[in-house]
């Protein structure tokens, strides 16, 4: 493993590896981010006001009343050689100028799908296939809402074979660590890597 050493000789800065958290309005990004990271994240949320009638889609998560701006961050620290960094993009079209900023140096991304509004992830997903930036599809299971199969999901986000997909709760620190998981051991399987045994 590669290490980074000041200028002076002192200690080595430990490797920093980038992931994106993304998905539609209203997914589920804040909560992951916010359930993983071992520091008091970063998020640029705003409440959602009148400005946004006509323009910010409600149905189906009528009750959210903030919304993502710019981007979350949190992190984990692996070990003291190894951090991970997550940035949560905005999910709204009118912040996509910020996602190339944000995408830069990803090792990958994870995409929330949100059952209640499955179209809204359609723009993630294209981002990072055009990009070839490897993703994994985590599909958030909100109180209330209809269940259905994964296979259902793959077929209805027409998702190559080889996209890993799980169900998670973004709100469960546990859960949300095994959609990262599954997205290391993508990115390796993807690069001929030897997949990192738990």
């Amino acid at each position: 493993m590669d290490f980074v050493r000041s200028d002076r000789g002192g200690p080595r800065v430990p490797l920093a590896l980038k992931i994106l958290i993304a998905g539609g309005f209203g997914a589920g990004k804040t909560t992951l981010v916010s359930a993983l990271s071992e520091v008091r994240p970063l998020q640029t949320e705003e409440v959602l006001t009148g400005a946004g009638i006509g323009t910010d889609d409600l149905s189906g998560v009528e009750g959210k009343s903030t919304t993502t701006v710019a981007m979350d961050f949190g992190r984990i620290t692996i070990n003291e050689d190894l951090q991970v960094y997550l940035f949560g993009t905005p999910g709204q079209d009118r912040f996509w100028f910020l996602w190339d900023e944000l995408a830069f140096g990803a090792l990958g991304a994870v995409v929330l799908a949100d059952t209640r509004r499955l179209a809204d992830c359609f723009p993630s997903i294209d981002y990072f296939e055009q990009r070839g930036i490897p993703f994994v599809v985590g599909v958030n299971c909100f109180d209330g809402s209809r269940r259905f199969s994964l296979d259902s999901v793959r077929q209805a986000l027409d998702l190559d074979d080889d996209v890993p997909m799980l169900l998670c709760d973004a709100r469960d620190r546990q859960s949300a660590k095994l959609v990262l998981i599954s997205l290391v051991e993508h990115v390796a399987r993807q690069r001929g890597e030897p997949v990192p045994v738990a």
